[in-house]
């Protein structure tokens, strides 16, 4: 199973990131950034100390555990006695089921994914854009040992991401370009497409094609197939992938694999009531 973490641009400790904020936002809450800050470290891992939990947010010790026992009071956060370590609550589960409840491109793609996954014995993954990453909001993982993975909630670079490009691929050309301007291109390994001028001659070519390639771009031996999920406005909002070993989505298996992801993205699109801007080739 593969689950190799990118490495992601430092920013201080305690700051949202900038592709966040609009110029004109309000001052934020410290109190109340910290605590979230708490939540989304605790949200990457099965259990966490005090010690090991405050270290990694950058908080004093005595910080962190005060806004831990606020957050307890709410079942947001839980604490076992046992271990030692805290751990996301049941109340932070009822808080993301309403993201789902309200999304029904969720609902309609897992049993869409289920069947994919079915057919090609690949791990199958549904993320949505933001800003220049791309955030996993579901999975149907194979069963294969050799495996992507990928937790719920975890976020890569769009350019180095096969959902990521087949949603870049959409964007209007100003929306790009407004992008680009704020952010580097991290290079992954020595196929990350790592310059504006490479980048666009590759969304150009998926947006032609109607699917996207992360061709060990982002983990070598790892291969990457996805397509776009439209919404009843034409607009991209979701994307689903395939991913695996290179080995097994293998050049002369990837026309295949290709065109059973657009098709699932076609079915989930239409299952929404969403407009299939790129109509799949007879």
């Amino acid at each position: 199973m593969v689950n190799s973490p990118q490495p992601t641009p430092s920013r201080p400790r305690g700051r949202p990131r900038e592709d966040r904020l609009k110029p004109d936002a309000p001052s934020t809450n410290q109190s109340l950034e910290k605590a979230l800050g708490l939540l989304k470290v605790l949200s990457a891992h099965d259990g966490m100390s005090l010690t090991e939990l405050s270290r990694e947010a950058g908080l004093a010790a005595s910080t962190a555990h005060r806004l831990l026992a606020t957050l307890s009071a709410h079942d947001l956060v839980s604490w076992d006695e046992p271990s030692q370590k805290w751990s996301i609550g049941i109340e932070a589960l009822r808080i993301g089921m309403a993201f789902q409840r309200r999304n029904r491109i969720l609902t309609a793609g897992r049993p869409e994914m289920l069947r994919l996954m079915e057919a090609t014995g690949e791990t199958v993954n549904l993320a949505m854009l933001d800003g220049f990453e791309v955030v996993f909001v579901a999975q149907v993982e194979c069963e294969a040992p050799i495996r992507a993975f990928f937790r719920i909630g975890d976020r890569r670079s769009a350019h180095a991401s096969g959902i990521g490009k087949a949603l870049l691929a959409q964007l209007e050309d100003r929306t790009l370009e407004a992008l680009l301007k704020r952010r580097d291109l991290p290079q992954y390994t020595p196929k990350t497409l790592i310059t504006p001028e490479a980048l666009r001659s590759d969304l150009s070519a998926i947006r032609a094609r109607g699917w996207s390639l992360d061709d060990e771009e982002a983990h070598i031996g790892m291969r990457c197939v996805a397509a776009p999920v439209f919404n009843e406005y034409g607009e991209a909002r979701a994307g689903i992938s395939l991913s695996g070993p290179s080995l097994r989505l293998s050049d002369d298996r990837l026309p295949q694999r290709a065109q059973q992801v657009r098709e699932t993205a076609a079915r989930i699109t239409a299952l929404i009531g969403g407009h299939l801007l790129n109509p799949l080739s007879p």
